[in-house]
């Protein structure tokens, strides 16, 4: 049998976007006991500067606390590394660069995952940063899946949302999020893409009717390292 190798997660941003993604590998591997799992690294660094403050209003750029992240893992024996923040892969080619070993990339991850599942239009939720940045909108344009987003109001409400969850407050009134969620269903969304890893981490959200990236970079991380993903 080949040797599994050893994920590494560049953690932090938020910490519990961070948990979610291990615990969604932990879930996702096929395992009788605790020696068929597969080794997790994490560094989980809060400080990592804000991505969408970097995009947007010139704030500090996350580059160097991403890369240092991404080589201490990598001399820590990582084989192959993922990040559990939709927006940081704005910087994706700069840490890339940075290390010797592949870092999945989660936007396109979701993107096959979408064609494989044959959807034709899809409406985005994530924060400002990644949608002015047009991550998305780049990755998805090699597809044919149209990619619907907010309006300005409705981008507000979600960024609302995202940052109340980094706070820590995931029980919040979702009243105005379900309106954003509702317009873009209206418009034809097949799929509501919760392309921002805080957002899979409220009670109500998932399952049929959304895709959730964190799941798809976790199978995916599975798969690479060398499991059984379920």
């Amino acid at each position: 049998m080949a040797e599994k190798k050893v994920i590494g997660i560049i953690g932090g941003m938020g910490p519990l976007a961070t948990v979610d993604l291990f615990r969604k590998i932990v879930a996702h591997t096929k395992a009788d006991c605790d020696q068929e799992h597969l080794r997790v690294l994490i560094d989980n660094d809060p400080s990592i500067p804000d991505r969408t403050a970097a995009l947007l209003s010139g704030g500090e750029s996350p580059v160097p606390k991403l890369t240092a992240a991404a080589q201490k893992l990598q001399h820590s024996g990582a084989d192959l590394l993922a990040i559990p923040c939709n927006t940081s892969h704005c910087f994706y080619d700069a840490v890339q660069a940075a290390v010797d070993i592949p870092i999945l990339h989660m936007i396109r991850i979701t993107a096959q995952a979408l064609q494989s599942r044959k959807i034709r239009q899809a409406g985005l939720l994530a924060t400002s940063g990644t949608v002015q940045a047009g991550i998305y909108q780049r990755i998805f344009a090699g597809t044919d899946i149209c990619l619907l987003t907010p309006g300005e109001s409705g981008q507000q409400v979600i960024m609302d949302a995202i940052y109340r969850i980094k706070s820590g407050s995931l029980f919040i009134d979702r009243s105005g999020f379900r309106k954003v969620m509702d317009e873009m269903l209206r418009q034809g969304a097949e799929t509501l893409i919760l392309g921002c890893t805080e957002l899979p981490l409220l009670p109500d959200v998932g399952g049929p009717g959304f895709t959730d990236p964190t799941l798809e970079l976790a199978l995916e991380a599975v798969r690479l390292a060398g499991g059984e993903a379920i």
